[in-house]
């Protein structure tokens, strides 16, 4: 674990400069789940994350001569505004290597935080491709690179949310709900609490298609995956630190995958009952609340929000994943009898009164009997669902349900 005096010697250098951010209650969750759950809002930081712990500890405590040198990092997100703020803050030279993927928004918001003290450098179409290159201008110019997570002062920095935590919370602490990427806030925060709070019970949360922290401690060593789901990008990883894995292995009581879509209704949520606007792997761990609600019953919870950087051009995939998830949303190729009054029979005496057509592609051919129509149909509840298959069923309605042909779904839609 990462030494106490460490995480202290971190928070010293940091607390005029990194905000202290609230730890509120959130009646409605609590009320939702019979609990008492605390959200530490690092939403709330200047940069929106966590990520400005770690980083600006780790650039605040470089030597003169390494401070002349410049640093490098890699990132596509949070870690790379925190770099451009020290950079900026402590006036250091820094470059930041994005994908060329990176939306446009999220550069504005680097280039914002560092000014003229950064680079910023679009290279690859990956995150490892920004991250081969950042490490090559580091042996070429003797920059000192600044890990993301895989870094004992930047686990530290992490870790002095733990004292924040512990000032703040007035209540003895059941469980904390940790996101988890590559490893470093869990690695931080854990080793704090396993000293300060020991009988806490440390859960981990993942996305369900990026389990990189799940399957590794299941195999008791580092795990990359060759393929995972990036949409929670935040917490989407190939492979965690190795110093992360180490410490991980020490202080984790449990680890939760959480669906994607699951995480999606979430951010919703937080939106429409608290004016919360976070990220997807910001809204983690209340996405895992549901998965424990048996165990947190009369519980004192805390939920970390890790990030607030939404993209807001992300927000209609955002409410497809969503509804997809909650089984609101199908989509059907329906073989129309062509002849007229078909799709008219169709609307009149199959579609639900509450169902609504959100998608509807169709190309007439005239040589055939049966024309081949998309149809995206979203409905009030999963039972609607049930009662429109049913009445498709009985007047012999020629279709196909996308949603459960995975390949045709993601060909299609």
């Amino acid at each position: 674990m990462i030494a106490i005096n460490e995480i202290l010697a971190a928070y010293n250098c940091i607390k005029g400069v990194v905000e202290k951010t609230p730890l509120q209650k959130s009646e409605i969750l609590s009320e939702r789940y019979s609990a008492n759950i605390y959200l530490k809002r690092e939403d709330q930081q200047m940069v929106r994350s966590y990520k400005i712990r770690g980083a600006y500890y780790k650039i605040a405590s470089l030597s003169d001569e390494d401070r002349h040198k410049g640093v490098v990092c890699a990132s596509a997100g949070n870690h790379a505004q925190g770099v451009a703020y020290a950079c900026n803050h402590l006036n250091i030279k820094g470059k930041i290597f994005m994908p060329t993927t990176t939306p446009k928004q999220k550069v504005k918001q680097v280039r914002m935080f560092g000014r003229d003290h950064i680079e910023i450098i679009l290279t690859g179409d990956t995150y490892d491709e920004a991250y081969h290159a950042a490490m090559e201008d580091c042996r070429e110019s003797g920059s000192v690179f600044i890990h993301p997570f895989d870094d004992t002062m930047v686990i530290a920095g992490q870790g002095t949310m733990g004292i924040e935590i512990m000032e703040q919370i007035k209540v003895p602490l059941d469980m904390i709900f940790i996101p988890v990427g590559g490893g470093g806030l869990i690695a931080g925060l854990g080793s704090y609490l396993r000293i300060h709070s020991p009988s806490t019970r440390i859960i981990g949360v993942e996305p369900e298609g990026a389990p990189s922290m799940t399957r590794s401690l299941k195999k008791g060593r580092r795990v990359t995956l060759e393929k995972f789901e990036k949409f929670v990008d935040g917490a989407a990883v190939a492979t965690i630190g190795e110093l992360n894995f180490k410490i991980a292995s020490e202080v984790i009581d449990d680890m939760l995958l959480v669906p994607e879509g699951k995480v999606c209704t979430s951010i919703l949520q937080l939106y429409n009952e608290s004016a919360i606007v976070v990220e997807p792997a910001g809204a983690l761990s209340v996405a895992a609340l549901d998965l424990y609600a048996d165990q947190i019953k009369g519980k004192n919870v805390i939920c970390i929000i890790s990030g607030g950087n939404n993209d807001i051009t992300r927000t209609e995939e955002i409410k497809e994943r969503s509804l997809l998830y909650e089984g609101l949303k199908h989509y059907f190729i329906i073989r129309f009898p062509q002849r007229s009054g078909a799709l008219r029979d169709f609307v009149n005496h199959v579609l639900g009164p509450e169902d609504d057509i959100t998608r509807f592609e169709y190309i007439r051919k005239n040589s055939r009997e049966n024309g081949p129509a998309l149809v995206g149909i979203e409905t009030r509840s999963r039972q609607d669902y049930y009662s429109l298959v049913k009445r498709m069923d009985e007047y012999r309605i020629n279709y196909t349900h996308v949603n459960d042909s995975p390949d045709l779904f993601h060909f299609l839609i």
